[in-house]
């Protein structure tokens, strides 16, 4: 995480300054941060988040900062604050079927990473923020788009692994011959 992340993600906390000081004395620590005043948080289980993850990442659509709560096998996704209308219109609009997801924002608390979380720590970044993230239409819309996508693409997957329980089943499954033009 760099500096300006820092800066913009500690802001939000109700003492700044002690924030960033017990930061400086432990990287890893977590803290609690109210949500609603400079960011929102999108919440998904953990495979579906970690789906949801790649997708973004490796099509290079635009989101934000991203964390993980290993204990709690949670995903939890940023957003700039006040942007639950286009989430909540676009996560309709584009999933075929309702996606379990909380949407954090005023009246709420999220526990984020510490800067410099290592590996098996309960929470870390996927995507740590490096700025004060611009308001963008953008993010939530894609956020909300990938998300109703990957939701899809994971029930299709169960549902081929409860249809096929063996690779056997599925090559049995096939025709003796191929279908021409199939």
């Amino acid at each position: 995480m760099t500096r300006r992340g820092i800066e913009w993600l500690s802001a939000a906390a109700s003492d700044p300054v002690m924030c960033r000081a017990r930061w400086a004395d432990d990287p890893r620590h977590p803290v609690m941060l109210p949500t609603g005043r400079l960011f929102d948080v999108v919440s998904v289980e953990q495979r579906l988040g970690l789906e949801t993850f790649d997708q973004l990442s490796r099509h290079d659509l635009p989101h934000g900062p991203v964390m993980i709560d290993h204990k709690a096998r949670r995903v939890g996704f940023f957003l700039t604050s006040n942007s639950w209308y286009w989430f909540a219109y676009f996560i309709r609009r584009e999933a075929k079927r309702p996606v379990d997801y909380r949407y954090l924002s005023g009246d709420s608390v999220v526990v984020v990473p510490g800067p410099m979380p290592l590996s098996g720590d309960r929470y870390e970044w996927l995507r740590a923020p490096i700025r004060r993230p611009e308001a963008n239409p953008c993010h939530p819309i894609a956020l909300a788009t990938v998300l109703g996508a990957s939701a899809e693409l994971l029930a299709r997957v169960d549902r081929y692994g409860e249809k096929f329980g063996s690779p056997a089943d599925a090559v049995a499954a096939y025709p003796e011959e191929p279908v021409p033009g199939a």
